[in-house]
């Protein structure tokens, strides 16, 4: 199908009333397409909601006054060099050499106060003496990963006589030539822009001043920076998560401007660190090994490469390289001798072990480092080897790698608090922050209220639910239940079977039974299943794709045709590796819908969940908005409308060569609102932009994933184009806002001309975002908010459109709300039909029972990633990978692509 003509649309549109006339808005888009390239902004706030029973809520925003407003803020280059004239690239020197030119050249600085970023900008309030400034300091000790012939033995390349006394000396005394050039002027009274809602370079840069300034408070405390959050080294903060690693709790802190001012929004944070102490503990912990003589060393090397670690007794401390090749009782190393000397003068070698040098000659006795590697702290070309017992990592060293299932569940459980827990936290930290004491905020005039903000909150109503048998109700506190109730519409299950690669742990005849029974009390009508497929013993130790591959072998010889249906039980509940293998040969080589469970703990709730899930995938609905019934859902029940969630997912920060993939979810069936279908896609790995929406391969032919969607979208709304067109989109940060509503809504139009050139919807893009720390707490109450909680006051954007709502019930820890941005919105939506409609989507999510957190739409495309992303988990994406020596210009790595799924499942909801 080249376009909806093909489909025979003529004649369905020629049916239907006129279109809607065309806003102004829209014209340019198609008169100027080729001349002047439309640039779209977020849009301003048209008004806020009034529905909803009004509460007050308290945030955790403190209000700050600034009392200077007639001021600048000089913003200056820095440049750090050795007296060579090298640059500087170490992390953490430049905060230590910035210091030192203050201390020692405060006079030649007119007594100015810094705030310095710790790299190259250097911010003052009012102009340093001189526009470029030239100093040298000299620090002592700043080279920790230097080698120091106090600690250690040096490697084969021992350095000469006169070297080795230089690095006997105990401290390394090093010199830096820094230089500090203007560069540019902020006027202070940009902040008050910014409140005002004229936002402009100049206000973003003062704010940064402000947050540069928060930064460089925590760093004088010896914390560790993470972006705007901070973490102390205090035992009490630190939770083991498990494998060597610790959750640390810190604490957010950054300026914002809102409706009510500038606030300062500071809230709890967590980050991972490694295990500070005995480099052996760590590795113990995390390989889980019984005794250091059990460990991976190559796994460790990994690990441990770039960790940084003091030595005993000297205290001195290093950066890891590497570890030795040998055992520390056989890695030899040439010792000079003080007292021999050959012919020509020089100190003769002598070759000795690790071992023999810490225990002969440093008296230093080694209680288990014999038989393992040693650390190298040296240069490649020159190892300098400490036996492992001497070395102890140091504390708030970040640890980057993606965790395991169970560390990642650890930490969510020990970081979370109850609101009335955080709440005291929070103000313990603004008091014991002591922000009043900062010489650069007083200068400022900077002020901070000790108070929470109080906002004006409402509650809207839960939406009326439709269920079987045409019984209506309203869900309360957010959740309801399917007991005594029918499914709305339930599937047929007929042709099916249960596979079975958990033996002997369960009894499948069992599972199926009550499948059956449950599905009846539903209203899902199981037939009994064709057959039950246990995995032949001998298949166990093969790999998870061949014991897939032999799986099917055996259905394809019983089964007389394609099943409707395969259950599928695994062995494990979470991360089987026959996940992604048993998926992708389903949905993308058969086309057969399947549900994987793990047979522990099976019991009727477990099994109801399950069915829902079934049920959803085979075609079924669990429940509905009763106004998608009747239909009357404001501006979407009278005009076809689509509506879309988008996400893009990328690997652990580690992995730099794993593509990311894009899912786009569609709702179809109009005037539905509950059922959807996605398209995935890889992309280039970390690109966050979607790039396949639009993807002409051809003057006929566009691969995009929008067309898709459309012609769905079409043929299962009655041979009807949407006109309108709502986008959801996840995962984007403030500064990516215009990216979404220029390059990314360009495509989504060129996608739509491409199918029909006269063809002009109106679209609505409404940004979710859940990664931001505000929070909100009940006044007098220790509960969270309750659940349809919206604000759009106080702590909002100026002038942009953007609310918070927490849709879902927090049940544990502090609820965090989700923050929707209105870029865009040509329908003309009120503030409150678009709130009501953001918080209906919440309750149509057809997986639980409960709304949930952010828009359904947004979840599923979650779902259809990760599930996509597993079929690629058991391939090697490493074979693409850009890690192979070169650098590569961003997109320039072939990307593999996924496996498209069959006709008859790519539109089901697959990833239910």
């Amino acid at each position: 199908m080249d376009s909806f003509e093909q489909e025979g649309n003529g004649a369905a549109l020629e049916s239907l009333p006129p279109p809607p006339p065309v806003p102004p808005d829209v014209v340019p888009i198609k008169a100027e397409s080729d001349a002047k390239k439309i640039v779209r902004h977020p849009m301003a706030r048209r008004g806020v909601g009034t529905k909803g029973q009004k509460v007050t809520i308290l945030t955790n925003h403190f209000k700050v006054s600034v009392g200077s407003t007639d001021g600048h803020f000089y913003h200056y280059s820095v440049s750090l060099s050795y007296e060579d004239g090298r640059p500087v690239d170490g992390k953490g020197v430049g905060r230590k050499v910035i210091d030192r030119v203050h201390e020692t050249y405060k006079n030649d600085l007119d007594g100015k106060n810094f705030a310095y970023d710790g790299e190259k900008s250097l911010f003052t309030i009012g102009p340093l003496p001189n526009n470029k400034l030239e100093f040298t300091v000299v620090l002592e000790d700043v080279a920790p990963t230097r080698n120091n012939g106090n600690a250690s033995p040096d490697g084969q390349d021992s350095p000469n006589g006169r070297e080795r006394k230089r690095l006997r000396r105990p401290y390394h005394s090093k010199t830096f030539k820094v230089e500090i050039s203007y560069a540019a002027k902020i006027p202070m009274q940009a902040i008050q822009n910014a409140l005002r809602g004229q936002e402009s370079e100049n206000s973003q840069e003062a704010l940064r001043v402000l947050d540069i300034i928060l930064r460089q408070h925590a760093a004088k405390q010896g914390c560790l920076l993470v972006r705007q959050s901070f973490f102390q080294d205090n035992q009490n903060n630190f939770t083991d998560i498990g494998g060597g690693v610790l959750g640390c709790r810190g604490f957010h802190s950054s300026f914002r401007a809102t409706q009510g001012g500038l606030s300062l929004n500071i809230d709890v944070s967590t980050t991972m660190i490694i295990q500070p102490g005995p480099v052996v503990d760590f590795l113990l912990a995390n390989q889980n090994a019984r005794d250091p003589y059990s460990l991976d060393w190559n796994k460790a090397k990994r690990v441990l490469k770039n960790l940084r670690i003091k030595v005993s007794p000297s205290n001195q401390e290093y950066k890891i390289t590497g570890l030795s090749e040998q055992l520390c009782k056989d890695q030899l190393f040439s010792m000079k001798q003080k007292n021999t000397k050959n012919e020509n003068g020089e100190a003769e070698t002598l070759e000795i072990t690790i071992y023999d040098y810490f225990a002969n000659h440093r008296n230093i006795q080694l209680r288990y480092s014999a038989d393992l590697p040693c650390i190298n702290v040296g240069k490649p070309k020159r190892p300098t080897y400490i036996p492992i017992e001497l070395c102890s990592l140091v504390s708030l060293q970040r640890y980057t790698k993606a965790l395991s299932t169970f560390q990642r569940a650890s930490l969510v459980e020990k970081s979370r608090q109850k609101p009335q827990e955080r709440m005291n936290v929070l103000s313990n930290v603004l008091r014991t922050s002591n922000y009043g004491a900062e010489p650069m905020l007083k200068s400022c005039g900077v002020n901070i209220n000790s108070n929470f903000t109080q906002v004006d909150g409402r509650i809207l109503p839960a939406p009326r639910l439709r269920v079987g048998n045409g019984e209506d109700f309203f869900p309360r506190n957010g959740r309801w239940n399917f007991n005594n109730k029918k499914l709305v519409e339930p599937s047929r299950i007929e042709r099916w079977a249960v596979v079975n690669f958990s033996a002997p742990r369960c009894d499948p005849n069992n599972i199926a039974r009550d499948l059956i029974r449950c599905g009846e009390m539903k209203g899902i009508r199981i037939d009994p299943p064709f057959d039950i497929f246990n995995e032949m013993n001998q298949n166990r130790r093969l790999s998870p794709v061949v014991r897939v591959e032999k799986m099917f072998e055996q259905i394809q010889s019983k089964l007389p045709g394609a099943p409707q249906f395969l259950l599928c039980l695994l062995p494990d509940r979470k991360n089987s590796d026959l996940y992604g293998p048993w998926k992708r040969k389903n949905l993308s080589e058969y086309g057969i819908v399947t549900q994987c469970m793990a047979p522990a703990r099976v019991n009727d709730q477990y099994l109801t969940n399950l069915l829902l899930k079934i049920n959803a995938k085979l075609g079924g609905l669990n429940s509905m908005l009763t106004i998608e019934q009747t239909p009357s859902i404001p501006m979407i029940s009278k005009v076809p409308t689509i509506i879309l969630g988008m996400d893009v997912s990328h690997g652990s920060p580690g992995q730099s060569d794993v593509p990311s993939i894009a899912a786009v979810v569609s709702s179809r069936q109009w005037p539905l609102i509950s059922r959807y279908r996605a398209s995935v896609r890889t992309q280039s790995p970390k690109l966050e932009m979607i790039d396949s929406l639009f993807k002409p391969v051809s003057d006929k032919v566009d691969e995009g994933i929008m067309r898709e969607a459309l012609l769905d979208f079409y043929t299962s709304s009655g041979k009807r184009k949407p006109d309108q067109i709502i986008i959801f989109r996840d995962g984007v940060s403030e500064s990516q806002f215009n990216q979404v509503l220029n390059k990314e809504l360009d495509q989504v139009i060129e996608a739509c001309k491409f199918l029909d050139e006269n063809w002009n919807p109106k679209f609505v893009v409404i940004v979710a975002q859940k990664n931001h720390h505000t929070k909100f707490f009940q006044q007098g109450s220790p509960d969270n908010v309750l659940p349809g909680t919206v604000i759009d006051n106080k702590v909002c954007h100026p002038k942009n459109n953007d609310f918070y709502l927490c849709a879902h019930a927090g049940m544990i820890g502090t609820t965090r709300p989700t923050h929707y941005h209105v870029l865009l919105d040509q329908v003309g939506f009120s503030a409150d039909d678009l709130q009501e409609l953001v918080h209906s989507l919440s309750y149509v999510y057809q997986r639980s029972t409960t709304a949930i957190s952010v828009v359904a739409p947004i979840c599923y495309a979650h779902l259809a990633a990760s599930q996509l992303g597993q079929f690629m988990k058991f391939e090697d994406a490493s074979e693409t990978s850009s890690s192979h020596g070169g650098v590569t210009a961003p997109g320039a790595i072939s990307v593999p692509q996924l496996p498209r799924l069959k006709d008859n499942v790519s539109s089901s909801m697959f990833f239910c």
